[in-house]
């Protein structure tokens, strides 16, 4: 295992296309609810232990072999807003163009092969992890990760916000962000031997609603 690969998937410059999502910070921003460091950081917390979980565990038990069909449909089972699961799918089928491009893999064909359209992109997180020679700890770092950059980066662009500020954001979630990749690592090893029902299904309803609001708007500057 190259831990270094760990770095190439997680860099935000991979072209991996999460630069065009806010993970609703944007529709966030718009109402108010964010509206610099602070409440940014809170709704960093609110989504890492929420829609985060739910990432880093399908994106662990992915990395851990459990069939990506089964674990595609848990992904939309758990994501009741179209507009999510139109963008989780739009972000995996980037993800594993890029994936497969950098780490070749008959894992990750067959992926592609069964959903011409995209995977959720935690499942295809998973997979290509697993290609590079990557571990279910690094796929749920990656995801849990993933889950507050963006929102992150996204509200640098849309309040002018400090970078200062808003990496500051980050490292103080660090300690929640490891016991989070915890709880998905634990979880992913449930779904080997008890199947997808022991996935966490950690809600986060404003997240889904303000999606929908969101996905209306003739303009906006991120597509999710």
């Amino acid at each position: 295992m190259s831990r270094a690969a760990l770095l190439v998937l997680a860099d935000g410059r991979f072209p991996a296309g999460g630069h065009a999502h806010s993970g609703g910070a944007e529709a966030a921003v718009k109402a108010g609810r964010v509206t610099g460091a602070a409440s940014l950081e809170e709704f960093c917390r609110g989504r890492l232990h929420t829609a985060g979980l739910v990432a880093a565990s399908l994106a662990a038990a992915a990395a851990l072999g459990v069939d990506p069909v089964e674990l595609d449909a848990a992904a939309d089972a758990r994501t009741p807003s179209p507009a999510l699961r139109g963008a989780a799918r739009r972000l995996g089928r980037q993800l594993m163009r890029a994936a497969r491009a950098t780490w070749p893999s008959g894992e990750l064909d067959a992926v592609a092969r069964q959903f011409p359209k995209g995977a959720h992109q935690p499942v295809v997180l998973g997979v290509a992890a697993r290609a590079a020679g990557l571990g279910a700890v690094d796929a749920a770092y990656c995801a849990a990760y993933e889950s507050v950059s963006g929102p992150a980066t996204a509200t640098v662009r849309l309040l002018s916000l400090d970078p200062f500020d808003a990496t500051a954001v980050l490292a103080r979630l660090a300690p929640e962000l490891d016991r989070v990749a915890d709880q998905a690592v634990e979880a992913g090893r449930r779904v080997v031997g008890e199947g997808v029902d022991a996935l966490p299904a950690a809600s986060a309803p404003l997240l889904e609603i303000s999606a929908e609001v969101h996905a209306a708007w003739p303009v906006r500057l991120f597509a999710s």
